[in-house]
């Protein structure tokens, strides 16, 4: 059994000694073996190569995720961000439950880029389809709004900039600290690829924008 496979394989390259750090800079949310992203990529690698279908993905990752150190979660993204061209939209709802458990900024922002690459896929052959992000963004939990705010990120010429900006102004006047970073964050990556677009948003938008955003938005302009 996969499972079993992997959780063996981590077990054995447990470190207790870096453990403790590794919780500490989490804020002392989760557990952790003390294996290091390189380390728990190379021994791992060989055990996600195969391709699975959808449903078998998905539930070796929700097995991941119930698993208590916080390894196995990464694992679970490296095996979904592997092979997610065998995801469609249609298990879009699956992710984004998993975005809502065990929930932090690591495991959400893996999602948001495994999901933003599901998504500029699939608006290849439906136009419509980022239409899924529109409903992401209203989201009573902060996590999927923070995946729908930073889905388009590294799109450069393929963002949909209308919606960009539109999302930006829409989660403005939240007070969270992660969705205000995560605004900032959209806009500078794009400001890497099309810096006059969003110095010209900041110029008659960005007051309404938090400090916070604007400051992030900005370190790349700020460059220029």
């Amino acid at each position: 059994m996969l499972l079993t496979a992997i959780q063996t394989t981590l077990q054995a390259h447990a470190d207790a000694t870096r453990a403790p750090a590794m919780r500490a800079y989490m804020r002392e949310q989760f557990t952790f073996l003390g294996i290091t992203t390189p380390i728990r990529r190379a021994v791992c690698k060989d055990l996600l190569r195969n391709k699975q279908s959808a449903p078998e993905l998905l539930a070796l990752a929700q097995q991941l995720w119930q698993c208590e150190e916080r390894e196995y979660q990464y694992v679970a993204l490296d095996l979904l961000a592997r092979h997610w061209k065998s995801l469609r939209l249609t298990e879009l709802d699956q992710l984004l439950a998993l975005a809502q458990q065990k929930s932090w900024w690591d495991t959400v922002d893996g999602l948001a880029g495994i999901v933003g690459d599901m998504v500029r896929a699939a608006r290849q052959q439906d136009p419509a389809a980022q239409d899924c992000m529109d409903a992401a963004l209203a989201h009573p939990n902060l996590w999927v709004r923070r995946i729908a705010m930073l889905h388009q990120l590294g799109w450069r010429a393929q963002t949909d900039t209308t919606r960009l900006f539109a999302y930006a102004l829409q989660l403005a006047a939240e007070e969270d600290f992660f969705i205000r970073k995560a605004i900032g964050w959209a806009l500078r990556d794009y400001a890497h690829f099309a810096p006059e677009a969003v110095r010209s948003f900041l110029a008659q938008d960005g007051q309404v924008l938090s400090s916070l955003t604007r400051r992030e938005a900005g370190k790349h302009l700020d460059k220029d």
